[in-house]
Protein backbone atom coordinates (compact mmCIF):
# COMPACT_ATOMS: atom_id res chain seq x y z
CA UNK A 1 0.00 0.00 0.00
CA UNK A 2 2.74 2.63 0.70
CA UNK A 3 4.48 1.64 -2.36
CA UNK A 4 1.29 2.60 -4.62
CA UNK A 5 0.76 5.80 -2.43
CA UNK A 6 3.99 7.06 -3.51
CA UNK A 7 4.02 5.84 -6.84
CA UNK A 8 0.66 7.31 -6.85
CA UNK A 9 1.97 10.86 -5.76
CA UNK A 10 5.09 10.82 -7.55
CA UNK A 11 3.12 11.56 -10.72
CA UNK A 12 0.85 14.02 -9.10
CA UNK A 13 2.04 17.44 -11.30
CA UNK A 14 -0.41 19.50 -9.00
CA UNK A 15 1.09 18.15 -5.85
CA UNK A 16 4.95 18.82 -7.36
CA UNK A 17 3.98 22.36 -8.37
CA UNK A 18 2.84 22.98 -4.74
CA UNK A 19 5.93 21.00 -3.27
CA UNK A 20 8.62 22.68 -5.75
CA UNK A 21 7.32 25.89 -4.49
CA UNK A 22 6.62 25.44 -0.85
CA UNK A 23 9.90 26.51 1.35
CA UNK A 24 9.64 24.25 4.03
CA UNK A 25 9.17 21.29 1.83
CA UNK A 26 11.80 21.95 -0.48
CA UNK A 27 14.42 22.52 2.74
CA UNK A 28 13.69 19.25 3.38
CA UNK A 29 14.33 17.96 0.02
CA UNK A 30 17.69 20.16 0.25
CA UNK A 31 18.76 17.63 2.58
CA UNK A 32 19.36 15.02 -0.32
CA UNK A 33 19.27 16.95 -3.68
CA UNK A 34 21.12 20.42 -3.66
CA UNK A 35 19.65 22.29 -6.12
CA UNK A 36 17.68 22.19 -9.48
CA UNK A 37 20.75 24.02 -11.66
CA UNK A 38 24.00 22.56 -12.09
CA UNK A 39 25.18 25.26 -10.90
CA UNK A 40 24.19 24.76 -7.69
CA UNK A 41 25.10 21.36 -7.71
CA UNK A 42 28.77 22.65 -8.62
CA UNK A 43 28.78 24.78 -5.28
CA UNK A 44 27.97 21.84 -3.33
CA UNK A 45 30.97 20.02 -5.10
CA UNK A 46 33.36 23.09 -4.30
CA UNK A 47 32.41 22.10 -0.90
CA UNK A 48 33.17 18.58 -1.02
CA UNK A 49 36.15 18.81 -2.31
CA UNK A 50 37.40 21.35 0.01
CA UNK A 51 36.60 18.54 3.00
CA UNK A 52 38.86 16.19 0.71
CA UNK A 53 35.68 14.15 -0.70
CA UNK A 54 35.00 13.55 -4.84
CA UNK A 55 32.18 13.87 -6.28
CA UNK A 56 29.60 12.45 -9.27
CA UNK A 57 27.24 14.46 -10.92
CA UNK A 58 23.62 12.76 -11.73
CA UNK A 59 21.33 14.84 -13.26
CA UNK A 60 17.78 13.95 -12.22
CA UNK A 61 15.49 12.29 -14.93
CA UNK A 62 14.74 8.69 -15.76
CA UNK A 63 13.25 7.19 -18.95
CA UNK A 64 12.23 9.95 -21.65
CA UNK A 65 10.00 9.67 -24.35
CA UNK A 66 11.13 10.61 -27.82
CA UNK A 67 14.26 11.60 -29.28
CA UNK A 68 13.76 14.87 -28.27
CA UNK A 69 14.26 14.90 -25.16
CA UNK A 70 17.03 11.97 -25.19
CA UNK A 71 19.12 14.68 -27.05
CA UNK A 72 18.16 17.18 -24.87
CA UNK A 73 19.39 15.07 -21.94
CA UNK A 74 22.45 14.37 -24.04
CA UNK A 75 23.44 18.08 -23.81
CA UNK A 76 23.29 18.65 -20.44
CA UNK A 77 25.02 15.85 -19.66
CA UNK A 78 27.99 17.65 -22.37
CA UNK A 79 27.46 20.78 -19.98
CA UNK A 80 28.06 19.10 -17.15
CA UNK A 81 31.20 17.73 -18.77
CA UNK A 82 32.44 21.20 -19.56
CA UNK A 83 31.51 22.62 -16.41
CA UNK A 84 33.44 20.39 -14.42
CA UNK A 85 36.61 20.93 -16.91
CA UNK A 86 36.17 24.94 -16.67
CA UNK A 87 35.90 24.78 -12.73
CA UNK A 88 38.16 22.50 -12.60
CA UNK A 89 36.51 19.99 -9.77
CA UNK A 90 37.06 16.55 -8.79
CA UNK A 91 34.04 15.29 -10.05
CA UNK A 92 32.89 12.65 -12.72
CA UNK A 93 29.80 12.28 -14.09
CA UNK A 94 26.31 9.43 -13.75
CA UNK A 95 24.65 8.68 -16.54
CA UNK A 96 21.52 6.16 -17.21
CA UNK A 97 20.78 4.72 -20.43
CA UNK A 98 17.13 5.41 -20.58
CA UNK A 99 17.68 8.95 -19.72
CA UNK A 100 19.95 9.02 -23.03
CA UNK A 101 16.78 6.96 -25.28
CA UNK A 102 17.60 3.41 -24.60
CA UNK A 103 13.73 2.75 -24.41
CA UNK A 104 13.46 5.19 -27.63
CA UNK A 105 15.66 3.21 -29.79
CA UNK A 106 19.28 1.79 -28.64
CA UNK A 107 21.23 3.29 -31.34
CA UNK A 108 20.02 6.40 -30.88
CA UNK A 109 21.28 5.70 -27.37
CA UNK A 110 24.77 4.85 -28.44
CA UNK A 111 25.05 7.82 -30.52
CA UNK A 112 24.41 10.61 -27.08
CA UNK A 113 26.56 8.55 -25.15
CA UNK A 114 29.61 8.37 -28.16
CA UNK A 115 28.85 11.89 -27.55
CA UNK A 116 29.08 12.11 -23.76
CA UNK A 117 31.87 9.94 -23.40
CA UNK A 118 34.07 11.83 -26.91
CA UNK A 119 33.93 14.99 -24.39
CA UNK A 120 34.99 12.88 -21.33
CA UNK A 121 38.04 11.52 -23.44
CA UNK A 122 38.56 14.95 -24.39
CA UNK A 123 38.91 15.96 -21.00
CA UNK A 124 40.60 13.07 -19.04
CA UNK A 125 37.23 12.88 -17.08
CA UNK A 126 35.15 9.42 -16.33
CA UNK A 127 31.42 9.09 -16.75
CA UNK A 128 29.79 6.10 -14.89
CA UNK A 129 26.33 3.94 -16.21
CA UNK A 130 24.26 3.42 -13.52
CA UNK A 131 22.35 0.38 -13.57
CA UNK A 132 18.66 0.64 -13.22
CA UNK A 133 15.99 -2.70 -12.45
CA UNK A 134 16.33 -6.11 -13.87
CA UNK A 135 14.75 -5.49 -16.88
CA UNK A 136 17.55 -3.13 -18.22
CA UNK A 137 20.70 -5.04 -16.98
CA UNK A 138 21.38 -7.14 -19.53
CA UNK A 139 20.68 -4.52 -22.28
CA UNK A 140 22.89 -1.99 -20.45
CA UNK A 141 26.18 -4.49 -19.82
CA UNK A 142 25.86 -5.59 -23.50
CA UNK A 143 25.81 -2.24 -24.34
CA UNK A 144 28.70 -1.06 -22.22
CA UNK A 145 31.02 -3.97 -23.19
CA UNK A 146 29.82 -4.63 -26.64
CA UNK A 147 29.48 -0.95 -27.83
CA UNK A 148 31.64 1.86 -25.72
CA UNK A 149 33.79 0.08 -23.40
CA UNK A 150 36.05 -1.01 -26.18
CA UNK A 151 36.78 2.69 -27.39
CA UNK A 152 36.59 4.48 -24.04
CA UNK A 153 38.28 2.01 -21.65
CA UNK A 154 38.92 4.44 -19.08
CA UNK A 155 36.75 6.72 -19.08
CA UNK A 156 33.78 5.15 -18.46
CA UNK A 157 32.31 2.29 -16.08
CA UNK A 158 29.75 0.34 -15.12
CA UNK A 159 27.31 -0.60 -11.77
CA UNK A 160 26.82 -3.57 -10.67
CA UNK A 161 24.04 -4.73 -8.07
CA UNK A 162 24.66 -7.39 -5.18
CA UNK A 163 21.21 -8.38 -4.52
CA UNK A 164 21.26 -9.89 -8.38
CA UNK A 165 21.89 -13.65 -8.01
CA UNK A 166 23.97 -13.04 -11.70
CA UNK A 167 26.22 -10.54 -9.87
CA UNK A 168 29.53 -12.49 -9.33
CA UNK A 169 29.23 -13.80 -12.29
CA UNK A 170 29.53 -9.76 -13.62
CA UNK A 171 32.16 -9.20 -11.17
CA UNK A 172 33.81 -11.81 -13.03
CA UNK A 173 33.52 -10.59 -16.35
CA UNK A 174 34.32 -6.92 -15.12
CA UNK A 175 37.72 -8.52 -13.99
CA UNK A 176 38.38 -10.00 -16.81
CA UNK A 177 37.67 -6.88 -18.98
CA UNK A 178 39.96 -4.51 -16.23
CA UNK A 179 36.75 -2.11 -16.42
CA UNK A 180 36.00 0.22 -13.69
CA UNK A 181 32.83 -1.25 -11.36
CA UNK A 182 30.61 0.59 -8.78
CA UNK A 183 29.21 -1.79 -6.32
CA UNK A 184 26.28 -1.23 -4.63
CA UNK A 185 23.39 -3.23 -3.04
CA UNK A 186 20.43 -2.52 -5.23
CA UNK A 187 17.75 -0.12 -4.44
CA UNK A 188 14.67 -1.79 -7.06
CA UNK A 189 12.34 -3.82 -5.65
CA UNK A 190 13.13 -7.16 -7.60
CA UNK A 191 11.12 -10.32 -7.98
CA UNK A 192 12.93 -13.75 -5.74
CA UNK A 193 13.38 -15.53 -8.97
CA UNK A 194 16.37 -12.91 -9.79
CA UNK A 195 17.50 -11.52 -6.76
CA UNK A 196 18.15 -12.91 -2.98
CA UNK A 197 14.68 -12.04 -0.84
CA UNK A 198 16.73 -11.98 2.25
CA UNK A 199 19.23 -8.85 3.40
CA UNK A 200 21.57 -11.40 4.71
CA UNK A 201 21.68 -12.83 1.42
CA UNK A 202 22.46 -9.65 -0.35
CA UNK A 203 24.88 -8.33 2.34
CA UNK A 204 26.97 -11.67 2.02
CA UNK A 205 26.96 -11.29 -1.96
CA UNK A 206 28.33 -7.55 -1.41
CA UNK A 207 30.64 -8.58 0.81
CA UNK A 208 31.85 -11.64 -0.98
CA UNK A 209 31.81 -9.48 -4.55
CA UNK A 210 33.53 -6.37 -2.61
CA UNK A 211 36.40 -8.87 -1.31
CA UNK A 212 36.89 -10.06 -4.78
CA UNK A 213 36.94 -6.29 -6.59
CA UNK A 214 39.32 -5.26 -3.77
CA UNK A 215 42.11 -7.54 -4.39
CA UNK A 216 41.71 -8.10 -8.27
CA UNK A 217 39.54 -5.07 -9.64
CA UNK A 218 40.17 -2.14 -11.36
CA UNK A 219 39.99 0.61 -8.71
CA UNK A 220 36.53 -0.25 -7.47
CA UNK A 221 33.80 2.12 -5.99
CA UNK A 222 32.27 0.60 -3.13
CA UNK A 223 29.32 2.03 -2.70
CA UNK A 224 27.21 1.29 0.92
CA UNK A 225 26.62 3.34 3.96
CA UNK A 226 26.60 0.15 6.33
CA UNK A 227 28.88 0.57 8.90
CA UNK A 228 29.01 -3.30 8.79
CA UNK A 229 29.93 -3.56 5.08
CA UNK A 230 33.13 -0.82 5.48
CA UNK A 231 34.36 -2.37 8.34
CA UNK A 232 34.47 -5.54 6.43
CA UNK A 233 36.31 -3.53 3.56
CA UNK A 234 38.73 -1.35 5.88
CA UNK A 235 39.49 -5.11 7.78
CA UNK A 236 40.26 -6.70 4.36
CA UNK A 237 42.07 -3.86 2.93
CA UNK A 238 44.29 -4.34 5.95
CA UNK A 239 44.44 -8.04 5.88
CA UNK A 240 45.48 -8.40 2.03
CA UNK A 241 47.85 -4.92 2.31
CA UNK A 242 45.67 -3.40 0.08
CA UNK A 243 46.44 0.22 -0.12
CA UNK A 244 43.94 2.87 0.75
CA UNK A 245 44.19 4.18 -3.00
CA UNK A 246 43.23 1.55 -5.18
CA UNK A 247 39.62 1.85 -3.88
CA UNK A 248 36.98 4.61 -2.84
CA UNK A 249 34.12 4.08 -0.63
CA UNK A 250 31.04 6.05 -2.65
CA UNK A 251 27.93 7.54 -0.34
CA UNK A 252 24.55 9.55 -1.73
CA UNK A 253 24.77 13.52 -1.09
CA UNK A 254 23.03 14.02 2.45
CA UNK A 255 23.41 10.73 3.66
CA UNK A 256 25.75 9.88 6.86
CA UNK A 257 27.93 12.21 6.63
CA UNK A 258 29.30 11.74 9.63
CA UNK A 259 30.84 8.38 8.69
CA UNK A 260 31.83 10.33 5.23
CA UNK A 261 33.96 12.51 7.72
CA UNK A 262 35.75 9.24 10.01
CA UNK A 263 36.83 7.56 6.21
CA UNK A 264 38.52 10.78 4.88
CA UNK A 265 40.02 11.42 8.54
CA UNK A 266 41.37 7.91 8.47
CA UNK A 267 42.81 8.07 4.84
CA UNK A 268 40.12 6.22 2.81
CA UNK A 269 39.23 7.73 -0.27
CA UNK A 270 35.11 9.15 -0.49
CA UNK A 271 33.07 10.26 -3.36
CA UNK A 272 29.52 11.72 -2.99
CA UNK A 273 26.83 11.56 -5.55
CA UNK A 274 25.35 14.16 -6.12
CA UNK A 275 21.82 14.25 -7.60
CA UNK A 276 20.20 17.85 -8.69
CA UNK A 277 17.89 18.86 -11.45
CA UNK A 278 13.89 20.32 -11.74
CA UNK A 279 12.53 16.16 -11.45
CA UNK A 280 13.62 15.91 -7.90
CA UNK A 281 10.65 15.48 -6.54
CA UNK A 282 9.29 12.67 -8.57
CA UNK A 283 12.53 11.31 -8.11
CA UNK A 284 12.43 11.04 -4.43
CA UNK A 285 9.19 10.05 -4.44
CA UNK A 286 10.16 6.90 -7.13
CA UNK A 287 12.97 6.37 -4.92
CA UNK A 288 10.84 5.19 -2.15
CA UNK A 289 8.28 3.90 -3.97
CA UNK A 290 11.16 1.33 -5.19
CA UNK A 291 11.99 0.42 -1.84
CA UNK A 292 9.94 1.55 0.46
CA UNK A 293 12.72 0.59 3.43
CA UNK A 294 14.56 3.56 1.56
CA UNK A 295 12.00 5.66 4.22
CA UNK A 296 13.52 5.02 7.13
CA UNK A 297 17.08 4.35 5.88
CA UNK A 298 16.98 8.07 5.03
CA UNK A 299 15.04 9.05 7.79
CA UNK A 300 17.72 7.03 10.33
CA UNK A 301 20.22 8.61 8.51
CA UNK A 302 19.46 12.07 9.73
CA UNK A 303 18.42 10.53 13.42
CA UNK A 304 22.20 9.01 13.96
CA UNK A 305 24.19 11.74 13.02
CA UNK A 306 21.53 14.80 15.20
CA UNK A 307 22.14 12.05 18.00
CA UNK A 308 25.82 12.16 17.22
CA UNK A 309 26.68 15.59 17.09
CA UNK A 310 24.93 16.16 20.54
Amino acid sequence: MLRNTLLYLSNQQRLFNFVRNNRFAKGLASRFVPGETIEEALDVVVGLNGRGITASLDLLGESVHNEDEARAAGREYLTILDRINERRLDANASVKLTAMGLDVDEDLCVEIMHAILGRAREYGAFVRIDMEGSPYTERTLRIFYDRLYPTYGPHVGIVLQSYLYRTDADVRQAIAAQCRVRLCKGAYQEPPDIAYPKKKDVDASYVRNMQVLMRDGNYPGLATHDERMIDAAKRFAHSKGIAAERFEFQMLFGVRRDIQEDLIQAGFRVRVYVPFGTQWYPYLMRRLAERPANLAFMTGSVLREAVRRR
